[in-house]
């Protein structure tokens, strides 16, 4: 077993202070850095690798954390790590409601009447 220490070389927060537990990520497709160079990689950890593959489909931070069998407060760290190098998209999530062109009000109603039959 790998200390998380080790695996975050003895960081204990994210660069990037912006991830929450819904924070979507996807891998990259083409990554560029700042300049539209293409990025290559540098030596990854097992634990990016793993991440990387994970977010081949997109999965909240929640979703990585769990699949990876690591702390969220670990996963962050390294995500971080892959965004910063341009190997991973970070998005907040859209809300449903406003995806959808607003609140449905029907289904919101009957919500309420449920939790209010329980």
């Amino acid at each position: 077993m790998v200390r998380p220490y080790t695996i975050t070389r003895g960081r204990t927060a994210p660069e990037r202070d912006d991830f929450t537990l819904i924070t979507l990520l996807t891998t990259a497709q083409d990554p560029r850095d700042a300049y539209g160079a293409p990025v290559r990689p540098g030596r990854l950890q097992p634990e990016h690798r793993a991440i990387l593959a994970r977010c081949r489909r997109s999965a909240a931070v929640a979703e990585v954390a769990a699949d990876i069998d690591l702390p969220v407060s670990v996963t962050k760290i390294l995500l971080a790590d892959l965004v910063s190098q341009g190997l991973l998209l970070a998005r907040a999530p859209l809300s449903v409601a406003r995806a959808a062109g607003g609140p449905d009000l029907v289904l919101l109603a009957a919500v309420r009447e449920g939790l209010r039959r329980l």
